[in-house]
Formats: C-alpha cells, sequence, structure tokens
C-alpha cells in the first residue's frame, strides 16, 4: 500500500483516542458560531503527534486537534501554541485553515484541544507527484518555495507573536531541547549515530544569528494544494513551529532530495528530470533569489540539524508506541525508521569532513 493510501481520508476512531462525543457536541454548541449537529466524529489516518479528527454535520464540515491521552513528554503536543501562530497568521492572510476555538478544560474530552475550517484540496504524500502532469510538477515545487520563502518574510512581532519563541541561538537551543528528550525517553533505548550527533551538532553550530516564524516540519505532505491548480491553500501542522532560523525551514524542506521514497516523501533514486522536478540545487537557488541570500553556506550542517531532529521525534514516536498513546496506526512503522535518520545524519557529517 502507498503512503497515499496509508494516510488519505479517515477511519472510525481508534479505540485509544475515543472520547464522550455527547461532551463535545455541548461545547461545539456553546463556542463555534453557526454549528448545528447531528455530529458525526472519524479519525484521520494520517499524522503521528496529535490526533485529529473530522468533525461532519448536515452543513458544515470540521477538523479538531488534540493532545493525545496518556503520559506525555514536557512540552510536546502543544495544540494551545498551534492555535495561537494559526490565529495570528490567519490575519496576516497566509495560508493557513481558519480556527474557530480552543478548549484547555480537559473534562470535555479529556485533553486540550482546538476546531478549525476544513480546507477541500489536494495532499500529496509522494514527493514526485505521480498524479499531476510532468509539464505542472515544478510549478508544485516553486508553490511550497514560495510559501516557506513567504513565511519567513512576516512580521512576527506585528502579527503578536514575539513572545512565540526565543530569538536567536534557535540551533543550540533546538539541539538541547531534542537531546534532553531523546534522554528522557527511556523506554525508546539508546541510539549510537544520535548519541554522536548530539556530541558534535553542538561545536559545529555556523556563526550568525537569524530570526523568523519557522514551521518546522514543512513538507509536501502538511501542504493543502488547490484541487486542480498548483496554490497553496493551506499550510497544516504547526506543532513545532516557533521563532526560528529560517535555514533551519528551508533544509528540512530540501530533505525530501536526501531521502528514500517511503512515509515521509522523498527522491533518492527517481529520475528528476524525467519526472519533471527541479533539482535540490535549483530548489535552493529559487529560496535564495526570494529571500536575496547569496548562497547557504556549510549546508551540510542543516542537513544533518535536520536528520538529528528527525531521529529524535522517532525516537519519541518509539516510545509512544511502547507506552501505547501514538495517534497513528503507522507509528510503529515510522519508529522503525529512527535507525535510518541517524545513519544519514552522521553520514552526512562524515562526508562534509
Amino acid at each position: 500500500m502507498s503512503a497515499q493510501d496509508q494516510n488519505t481520508g479517515t477511519t472510525d476512531v481508534r479505540e485509544a483516542h475515543r472520547f464522550d462525543s455527547a461532551s463535545l457536541e455541548r461545547w461545539l454548541a456553546r463556542n463555534v458560531p453557526g454549528y448545528c449537529g447531528p455530529l458525526r466524529i472519524e479519525q484521520f489516518k494520517g499524522g503521528q503527534s496529535n490526533p485529529t479528527y473530522e468533525l461532519t454535520t448536515p452543513s458544515a464540515r470540521f477538523v479538531l486537534r488534540r493532545k493525545p491521552p496518556g503520559a506525555l513528554l514536557k512540552g510536546a503536543h502543544a495544540v494551545e501554541r498551534e492555535f495561537q501562530v494559526l490565529e495570528a497568521l490567519g490575519r496576516a492572510e497566509f495560508p493557513v485553515a481558519k480556527v474557530h476555538a480552543l478548549c484547555t478544560d480537559e473534562s470535555v474530552i479529556g485533553t486540550a484541544f482546538y476546531v478549525m475550517e476544513f480546507v477541500e484540496g489536494r495532499v500529496f504524500w509522494d514527493a514526485t507527484l505521480p498524479n499531476v502532469d510532468r509539464e505542472q510538477r515544478a510549478q508544485y515545487f516553486d508553490a511550497l518555495n514560495e510559501t516557506l520563502a513567504r513565511l519567513h518574510g512576516l512580521d512576527y512581532t506585528a502579527l503578536g507573536l514575539a513572545e512565540y519563541g526565543k530569538p536567536g541561538n534557535y540551533f543550540a537551543r533546538q539541539i538541547a531541547r531534542w537531546s534532553r528528550q531523546y534522554a528522557d525517553e527511556e523506554a525508546a533505548g539508546r541510539d549510537p549515530h544520535l548519541d554522536r550527533l548530539i556530541e558534535w551538532l553542538p561545536r559545529n553550530i555556523p556563526p550568525g544569528e537569524e530570526s523568523a516564524i519557522v514551521h518546522g516540519d514543512c513538507r509536501f505532505d502538511n501542504l493543502i494544494f488547490h484541487p486542480t491548480e498548483p496554490r497553496v491553500l493551506a499550510v497544516l501542522d504547526w506543532e513545532l513551529s516557533t521563532l526560528g532560523h529560517p535555514l533551519a525551514d528551508l533544509s528540512y524542506s530540501a530533505l525530501m532530495y536526501r531521502l528514500p521514497p517511503g512515509m515521509i516523501p522523498g527522491l533518492v533514486g527517481e529520475d528528476l528530470d524525467a519526472l519533471g522536478v527541479p533539482s535540490e540545487e535549483q530548489y535552493l537557488a529559487a529560496y535564495c533569489r526570494r529571500t536575496g541570500r547569496a548562497g547557504i553556506p556549510r549546508y551540510d550542517f542543516y542537513v544533518a540539524f535536520n536528520l538529528f531532529r528527525l531521529a529524535a521525534i522517532m525516537h519519541g514516536i518509539r516510545g509512544r508506541v511502547m507506552r501505547g498513546t501514538s495517534a497513528s496506526v503507522h507509528a510503529r512503522e515510522m519508529a522503525s525508521s529512527l535507525e535510518m535518520f541517524s545513519r544519514l545524519g552522521w553520514n552526512t557529517v562524515e562526508q562534509a569532513s
């Protein structure tokens, strides 16, 4: 089964993520303008961290995103932060789903959650874009690139997001954060390549400080495109967003050029020219033109950093699988990719030395 089939659409709510639907309906009636039941609830197949549900009524559809039940790592699954950034970006007319309401009262469905609009469009779980004509594929890559550059150009202070993160020292803070989460997740065990990256990365951070709103997980499967046009309608999944270094965000989006096809869209082994897909160099150059950069020195550091972060995230997913709190039916398969990411990260370091 393809990643597109595995992650597209909805299924019955999984046993571990069920809640009191009547309680939710009462809350929706009080807090979401125009809400009118009856309500049908299904769970989206995709998503590894925060369980996400489709709410269907006779006249409208909504999306509910919540913290998972059970014991959670400190700072993880912060749906309140997602709501905050979505609300601010909506005011800036950046392509995000409109948020309706946030609930921090855990007595309603057991954990905090928010409700947003349902955006109809196309989500691509395969970076080769198999259902897009060859002549149009480059336009979809350019739309991803343009959306990321536009995000990094927003004035986060003017949007009320000056306290959304700590400007400056981004890489040191991120490396420390994910290293702590790795150390705290004892159930998932240790990984030798991750251990080496945790030692190498803090000593090799490139000079220069920049701060922008960063998404943290910007890739094709977190974008909703127009049903027929290469135009981004909404950027999804803001759990990892903060104020950070824009080159971390750019290099993460370009990891598709370093990863094999699989659960995270990758292009390794594909004939890019035959597909009509821009090369990694062309993708990076387009971003540099949009943002006024002459180039990206020490690009391999940013690649290694993001592979380290992905490996740490997979380590956390493995821990949730061990505890029985993972949000996705495919979480066990995702967790098995931990060693691939950590190995690729350390290989990047060795090849750049």
